[in-house]
């Protein structure tokens, strides 16, 4: 266990907050979404009730002073896999979004790995702070 910068809890909670919003929108308007995008709809509908899981997942974390280490670095491993799994998907040939679909899928790879970029700042700080 390591003691959580508040740079680490901050990044947590941004990506909980940002995974939750997408949860409910994927999870009740897949529909919706899968015309506005061009995507299948079952995609959009899984990935929405995955993200609820680990919406909880992560704003649990964001809400420890103490964390597993080995807990964060899977969500940091996670949200980098997100961000390839994505552009990969698109790269695939598999879906044939239209441009708002392609816009909507880079920015989200976008966001995530950004997300995972701060989550691994906040790690290392937090693993700094713990060793000092």
């Amino acid at each position: 266990m390591i003691e959580a910068s508040t740079f680490l809890r901050r990044a947590l909670l941004a990506d909980a907050i940002f995974s939750g919003v997408a949860a409910l929108g994927f999870t009740f308007g897949a529909s919706a979404f899968a015309r506005l995008f061009n995507l299948p709809d079952m995609l959009l509908l899984e990935a929405g009730l995955f993200l609820i899981a680990y919406t909880g997942l992560v704003g649990w974390l964001a809400s420890r002073a103490s964390v597993a280490r080995a807990l964060v670095l899977l969500v940091v491993i996670g949200n980098a896999a997100w961000t390839v799994g994505s552009i990969a998907l698109l790269l695939s040939g598999a879906v044939s979004p239209n441009l708002a679909g392609e816009l909507m899928v880079v920015a989200q790879a976008i966001a995530t790995g950004v997300f995972a970029e701060l989550q691994y700042v906040g790690l290392r700080r937090s693993a700094s702070a713990a060793a000092a």
